[in-house]
């Protein structure tokens, strides 16, 4: 029989033991990650930054509240990371979160910070109306600051934060050099690839002559679509790079296009043959592909003109990666007139390793080509099936140090231009440049975040449409299936158990 004295005691026993657990889970923070990608797992390169901080690090995160559902969720996954950061760090990271919504005086400090907002709708009493929402971060070790403006949901927090904190305390940040003066764009026709590498790398122009030599401080030199020949004396100071540890990417194709006169041709350039030495050979041919971009083409109904979106097969679109540190969560880069690879090393010292691939349905073209975007393609067109677009070789390619080097067939699909040609780049193709940028520079292994987080899965678009949208509606109803099916089968283990009572009771 309970009396009162037993209930107090037992009270006081529950209470003692949520007491007991709330310590022990301070400070032994538990979390399971079942997801795919380890999207909740902090990675190693994230520890390590964090174990070797000195100062303390005060995050203010500016979030409104309120918000719709899934933007809402963003303010749940950065504050969970944050726990995580707080916890790994031995509390060298504090956080507190702020609502610049809640008084003009937080939001006049929240857009002083460098905040800014964006203008969502929310559903208010069945009507929708705008509200500026703030989803942004300030990150402070001791009276040097940086500034997350914005945290896009679905993007790579993990990456953006570490970098920040990382930015903070690194005290010498390594140089890349932008190779010129061979027909290369200048860095500042490609301000996508420009802003990612700022955060973690010094950037500079170099050019070089036939008795010079690349200074020390560069790490790692980087060569985008150079149009004219290199002299044999520029060759060997690439080469003495090279032999003294140096890396290199480059992202050069063999072929180009001028859109005016809508002709393909050969580049007039020797830097292959330089490539061909080190085992790898571009292709002097278009790469073509079933999977690829549209161009928009006027087509006359009548007396209207329309813009009409078409596949245009010299824009590949790779999805194809081998497991890389490069490649890693990367979806899908389009490249520009690219050309395929082969690999033809003898030399036993040097590795290579093709990362990136066309589809199944692949060809080429040998130049000069005429672009005749009404041209009607078929399977004929595509008969050589997966082809090497990006590959990385790694020994002795010069001299008796070892050496890394990138090489991706296309070199027009990181420029941005300048002028009223600018144009906006896919993600994945300032990712993939990024990525191996990191992987030949730094050593910190936060190559492997950037693409961390990131969701967009297309359906495979070779799939028929009939088959798109079956996939569609079984993705949308299985789950309430089910949840409906669980229902029923609960309705009736219950009912089973009502009428083995009822049966029981009247026998």
């Amino acid at each position: 029989m309970l009396t009162k004295k037993k209930v107090r005691i037992t009270l006081l026993l529950i209470f003692g033991v949520l007491i007991l657990l709330n310590i022990i889970a301070s400070k032994f923070f538990v979390r399971l990650d079942f997801t795919e990608d380890k999207r909740y797992s902090l990675s190693d390169a994230t520890k390590n930054i964090l174990k070797n901080l000195h100062d303390p690090i005060t995050v203010t995160a500016y979030f409104s509240e309120n918000l719709p559902p899934n933007i809402a969720q963003v303010r749940q996954d950065f504050r969970d990371l944050l726990v995580e950061y707080a916890n790994k760090s031995g509390n060298m990271i504090v956080y507190e979160f702020v609502n610049p919504n809640e008084t003009q005086e937080s939001e006049i400090k929240a857009q002083q910070a460098g905040i800014r907002p964006i203008m969502i709708n929310v559903r208010e009493r069945d009507q929708i109306k705008q509200q500026r929402a703030y989803l942004g971060t300030v990150v402070q070790m001791g009276d040097k600051q940086e500034v997350i403006p914005f945290i896009q949901p679905g993007a790579a927090m993990e990456y953006d934060l570490s970098t920040t904190i990382k930015k903070l305390t690194v005290k010498n940040k390594p140089w890349i050099g932008f190779l010129t003066g061979n027909g290369e764009p200048s860095i500042n026709e490609m301000p996508q690839l420009k802003e990612q590498l700022d955060i973690l790398y010094n950037i500079d122009s170099v050019k070089i002559k036939a008795d010079s030599t690349i200074p020390e401080k560069f790490k790692t030199l980087v060569i985008i679509s150079p149009k004219d020949s290199l002299t044999e004396g520029q060759f060997t100071v690439l080469d003495n790079f090279l032999a003294r540890g140096g890396n290199i990417l480059v992202a050069y194709s063999a072929v180009d296009a001028n859109m005016s006169t809508a002709m393909g041709n050969q580049v007039k350039s020797n830097f292959g043959d330089w490539l061909k030495k080190k085992g790898i050979e571009v292709d002097k041919n278009f790469l073509i592909d079933a999977n690829c971009s549209t161009v928009m083409v006027k087509q006359q109904q009548g007396m209207f003109i329309f813009q009409t979106p078409v596949k245009f097969p010299y824009l590949p679109v790779i999805n194809s990666f081998a497991k890389n540190p490069i490649t890693e969560g990367l979806e899908s880069v389009m490249l520009i007139f690219a050309s395929p690879l082969k690999f033809n090393s003898l030399d036993t010292s040097i590795k290579i390793t093709p990362i990136a691939f066309s589809s199944k349905k692949s060809g080429t073209e040998k130049p000069p080509v005429y672009f005749n975007a009404a041209r009607s393609w078929s399977s004929a067109d595509f008969t050589m099936g997966s082809l090497p677009v990006a590959a990385i070789a790694e020994g002795k390619l010069a001299g008796n140090k070892n050496s890394k080097l990138v090489v991706i067939g296309s070199g027009q699909f990181i420029i941005n231009g300048s002028g009223q040609n600018a144009q906006q780049l896919e993600p994945d193709n300032v990712n993939f440049v990024s990525n191996a940028i990191d992987w030949l520079s730094d050593d910190t292994g936060l190559v492997q975040l950037r693409t961390k987080g990131v969701t967009a899965r297309p359906i495979d678009p070779s799939l028929e449409d009939s088959t798109k949208t079956l996939l569609k509606y079984l993705n949308f109803l299985i789950p309430i299936f089910l949840v409906i099916g669980y229902g029923i089968f609960r309705y009736q283990m219950n009912l089973k158990k009502k009428n083995k009572l009822i049966s029981e009771n009247y026998v």
